[in-house]
């Protein structure tokens, strides 16, 4: 069976998961493109896929056929892809060694981007607040490029958290600009915690005030600060090193 109007139900039911509201009713979300569909495949959060007529394609898991019509009005992108996949939403697992939380990003693409470089320099397990854009936000998962596949995302109150971390023995440190620990300090750190706030306002005051240690990036005096993306990713890497 191919799928070929707007008005039936399997097809609305799917458009509805390019809202936050019904992938949270349904806990399922949608990816774009073959790579992403690729990377929930291998990873076991691909529930179906959504793939256009007459496309031959490796994978296959209860697939949906579609005409090129339907296609670009499931997909959320100028030009939609060949395939969707219908995923699962990310698992949690157990909170690993090292971990980042992220206070209150709003950018997709800055998000993403952290997911991405949090799994490159083995922080794997990140710790969002409720403000934070929405992790299974399309722009957010097309810049992780797969990468939220790959490691353990929960959505926490995070002054509730510092408080829990400090109790199971991880030191927890929040950026700031100005003042804080140098990132060769926490080199020796066995279970870290690392926060990062938000792009224009740095970490809140609530969470700095919950918060006994603070770290900084030293750079040069010329710039007063970097973006959260490319911040974020620096101190990943300067301390898996």
């Amino acid at each position: 069976m191919t799928y070929s109007s707007k008005d039936n139900v399997k097809v609305k039911q799917i458009k509805k998961l390019t809202q936050k509201k019904y992938r949270d009713l349904d806990n399922l979300f949608l990816v774009e493109g073959e790579h992403l569909v690729t990377e929930a495949y291998n990873s076991g959060y691909l529930n179906n896929l959504i793939i256009l007529e007459d496309y031959d394609f490796p994978i296959s898991k209860n697939n949906i056929v579609v005409t090129d019509k339907i296609m670009n009005y499931i997909s959320q992108l100028d030009s939609h892809q060949n395939v969707i996949g219908i995923c699962t939403k990310i698992k949690q697992t157990s909170y690993t060694n090292k971990i980042l939380i992220v206070d209150g990003v709003q950018d997709p693409g800055n998000l993403g981007t952290i997911i991405r470089s949090a799994v490159a320099f083995n922080f794997k397990t990140i710790i969002l607040s409720p403000d934070t854009v929405d992790l299974y936000n399309s722009k957010v998962i097309r810049a992780s490029q797969g990468m939220i596949f790959h490691c353990n995302i929960v959505i926490k109150d995070i002054c509730d958290e510092i408080q829990y971390l400090e109790k199971m023995g991880y030191f927890v440190c929040a950026t700031k600009v100005d003042n804080g620990n140098n990132l060769e300090q926490l080199k020796s750190k066995d279970k870290l915690a690392v926060i990062v706030g938000n792009e224009g306002n740095g970490v809140s005051d609530k969470v700095l005030d919950k918060c006994r240690n603070y770290v900084h990036i030293n750079m040069n005096k010329e710039c007063e600060s970097l973006n959260v993306g490319v911040a974020t990713s620096i101190i990943m890497y300067e301390l898996s090193k």
